[in-house]
């Protein structure tokens, strides 16, 4: 079972549609559910695995609507053009990256990326490592249950 760290408000399906509204987009169905119990926080276990070959990390915090630290819109709104379109940003790790939620219909709608702030990319998904097929996927995997 997942369990979180979170002293954010509580929010309404009210404050999500007018999130949604403000920024152009629509969140998948599962992240709602998230924001509705938790409004993003501190998960108690928070390691997963990038890749083979990049290794692993940790969620530093899960972002929250209307938080003064790690609010889901300004973050938004500041990494608007740095990571790919079609992405929103949902966490962070303690190096600065972004774990990224994908939000438009696209091949990538629903799925966990992590994003590496710092790598030297030619295309916008040159750094964008895929961890899970959706939210609810990834929230497994932080507490073991690797298997898809």
């Amino acid at each position: 079972m997942f369990k979180m760290n979170s002293e954010n408000k509580k929010i309404t399906s009210k404050d999500i549609e007018i999130f949604e509204a403000k920024h152009g987009l629509h969140l998948p169905l599962e992240y709602k559910t998230f924001l509705l119990e938790f409004n993003g926080g501190y998960p108690e276990k928070s390691n997963f695995i990038i890749s083979d070959d990049e290794g692993v990390s940790l969620v530093n915090k899960f972002y929250g609507i209307g938080e003064e630290s790690g609010d889901l819109g300004e973050t938004f709104e500041i990494l608007d053009g740095e990571i790919p379109e079609g992405f929103i940003s949902i966490a962070d790790d303690p190096a600065g990256n972004e774990i990224c939620l994908g939000i438009e219909e696209s091949g990538y709608k629903e799925k966990v990326y992590f994003w590496r702030h710092d790598m030297e990319s030619d295309s916008e998904m040159d750094n964008m490592f895929l961890l899970a097929e959706d939210f609810k996927t990834f929230l497994n995997k932080l507490y073991g249950d690797n298997d898809e």
